[in-house]
């Protein structure tokens, strides 16, 4: 006899987070160097390009956590959107367009234009509240060192106040060890976002999500964990041979969700984490060579692919009763 998954008067809903490798348009911002990404740069981006990148990142999106929860997710956080006009028109794509989905981003001084957003269905979540956190660096001649900003959401699910706080990470472009002091930076910028949360409400419900750049075990995600006694799901998944991302022929789970404590409680009218994994499909894949089971990307170097991104999403499911 077949268990039915879902308990009596169960609520099961998805929360995902993607990396979907620099959604451009094709139009060139003054502002920020997106030069790398246009119809006249060496990549050759295109209308074409930019249109099959909505359709297919806008099928993962809907795809998400489908098996297990029968719809779309709830929420979204993004990572690599250049503005606001190609998140409308990924919201208004052939898989999203009848999702209810609204967004909430504000433009970063990030100097290659990328930020993060955090999509959601507005029958779910009714966003109250939202503000973003600059993290502050500077370079090796004591310039400012733009990043990306950290993103608050706010508001109630399923008439539950949640609080959402979206990020990504500098990157490790110029090495693990060099850059590792502006990850810390930007994990004591989170944990100065929920001591601003727990004054106003002390059991207040957290989720923090995003391209950490780092993987669980990392300096900066356990100062994270451990400032507020948050719980990371993400820990159990990572392996030889699975992650978010690869490079070298070697896996990295930089993408993860942490959690407040209070999402294991077990009274009635919460919410409550009940799994968490990496949306690993086998189409996100590379079929075939060298990159076998890597992420199927939509450029490789100055070579346009066609895929989806450099990163796998990652999802939790969450319960309320």
């Amino acid at each position: 006899m077949r268990l039915n998954f879902f308990k009596p008067k169960e609520k099961r809903h998805t929360i995902a987070f993607y990396n979907i490798e620099n959604l451009f348009d094709v139009f060139d911002d003054e502002i920020t160097r997106d030069y790398d990404i246009l119809p006249t740069s060496e990549k050759r981006w295109s209308v074409k390009g930019y249109k099959n990148k909505l359709r297919k990142i806008g099928y993962v999106i809907s795809n998400i956590g489908l098996k297990e929860v029968k719809k779309h997710p709830a929420i979204v956080g993004l990572a690599e959107i250049e503005n606001d006009a190609v998140l409308k028109d990924l919201i208004s794509s052939k898989h999203l367009e009848e999702h209810n989905y609204s967004f909430v981003h504000y433009n970063s001084l990030d100097e290659r234009g990328i930020d993060v957003a955090l999509l959601y269905d507005a029958t779910v979540f009714k966003v109250a509240f939202s503000k973003t956190f600059t993290v502050h660096l500077k370079d090796e001649d004591g310039d400012i060192d733009h990043t990306r900003d950290i993103l608050l959401v706010s508001g109630l699910f399923e008439g539950i106040e949640l609080h959402v706080i979206v990020n990504h990470w500098p990157s490790r472009r110029t090495g693990d060890l060099e850059t590792a002091h502006k990850r810390l930076k930007a994990s004591q910028k989170v944990t100065e976002i929920i001591s601003f949360l727990k004054e106003k409400n002390p059991v207040a419900k957290v989720i923090v999500m995003g391209d950490f750049n780092d993987d669980p075990n990392s300096n900066s995600l356990k100062a994270l964990e451990l400032s507020h006694g948050l719980f990371n799901p993400m820990r159990t998944l990572i392996s030889n041979d699975r992650g978010t991302t690869s490079y070298n022929q070697k896996w990295n789970l930089f993408d993860q969700f942490l959690v407040t404590y209070n999402f294991f409680e077990r009274k009635k009218k919460t919410l409550r984490y009940v799994k968490a994994n990496i949306f690993d499909e086998e189409y996100l894949k590379e079929s075939e060579g060298k990159y076998k089971g890597s992420p199927y990307r939509t450029y490789v170097g100055k070579h346009y692919k066609g895929g989806y991104s450099d990163h796998f999403p990652v999802y939790i499911i969450v319960s309320k009763k």
